[in-house]
């Protein structure tokens, strides 16, 4: 892989992050009102002014994207309009805890799809495959807000297992990690069943089993290295779409105190700069992960071309 290619995903990636920046501060200045969220409701015209005054709000529109950009160059993301802290610290403080849910999800949503994909094409029409197809189309029928609510009312309600919300021990992680994954788990097996259906069928894997080679051999070192990347493709989506949009699901059904969770908080509160903040952050995350898995790509077959 050429420094080129690099630089020019680089630079792509520069142009995403700056785009969906600006997209997200021109809607909440469209759509948000922070001074009649923040001030009481019988607050007076002349304190709503002052108010408005007070944040930059009152200032041309043209002039506020400037100050913002001109802040944005500096790293400098500005106060949050409501916990008065800087919205970069927010954000940073609760970064880990959607790593950890997101990281976590997919591992087990892989840990799960592979196993049942190579088996499934192993014995395409039998029971265990249907039993796979069917479940995953199950997974995939199911809303994950739905699904974690489900899986509250079993685990704790019902049974007293597990916490329903917040974070702190492995038990409070199960059950959102599980509601992240099982949807992911129903694409990701499908996609691993027919990737492994059409390498078992290639002549390389019939003359390798007709020469001897035992049956896990083949499917292990050979079929399922080069059937891995349409699921890594898939997983790389996978990755990306928990991070910028089903964890802020799954965060606020189980009160996770992550991204999205302070996303949701932000909007409810009209916080326009901690909002843009978290927005910046998860774009930036995202555009990593999409450079990264071009890397392994690379990394699992060299025959591709990334150039």
């Amino acid at each position: 892989m050429s420094a080129g290619f690099l630089l020019r995903r680089l630079g792509h990636g520069i142009v995403v992050v700056l785009g969906v920046t600006i997209v997200v501060f021109i809607v909440t200045r469209m759509v948000g009102d922070p001074v009649r969220v923040m001030l009481p409701i019988d607050a007076s015209d002349e304190q709503r002014q002052a108010f408005a005054h007070h944040l930059g709000l009152d200032r041309p529109l043209p002039a506020q994207f400037a100050d913002f950009f001109a802040k944005l160059a500096r790293f400098d993301f500005g106060e949050s309009l409501w916990q008065r802290r800087p919205a970069i610290d927010i954000v940073l403080e609760r970064l880990p805890a959607t790593l950890e849910l997101v990281l976590v999800g997919m591992a087990l949503a892989l840990l799960l799809a592979i196993p049942l994909g190579v088996i499934a094409a192993l014995r395409p029409g039998r029971g265990w495959d249907r039993a796979t197809v069917s479940l995953s189309l199950l997974g995939l029928s199911l809303p994950q807000f739905w699904l974690g609510l489900l899986l509250i009312i079993l685990f704790a309600v019902e049974w007293g297992l597990l916490p329903t919300s917040g974070r702190g021990t492995p038990g409070h992680l199960i059950l959102p990690a599980l509601t992240l994954a099982l949807p992911a788990t129903g694409r990701l097996a499908m996609i691993a069943r027919s990737s492994m259906i059409d390498e078992l069928n290639q002549p390389y894997v019939q003359t390798a089993i007709a020469k001897g080679l035992p049956l896990r051999r083949v499917v292990g070192l050979h079929a399922l290295r080069n059937a891995a990347n349409p699921v890594l493709t898939l997983a790389g989506w996978e990755l990306i779409r928990s991070l910028a949009g089903y964890a802020v699901v799954v965060e606020t059904v189980f009160a996770w105190p992550g991204l999205g969770y302070v996303a949701i908080q932000a909007i409810q509160r009209q916080d326009l700069v901690l909002l843009q903040t978290v927005v910046f952050v998860v774009a930036i995350m995202v555009v990593a992960i999409n450079l990264a898995m071009d890397l392994v790509y690379k990394a699992i077959d060299p025959r591709i071309q990334l150039e």
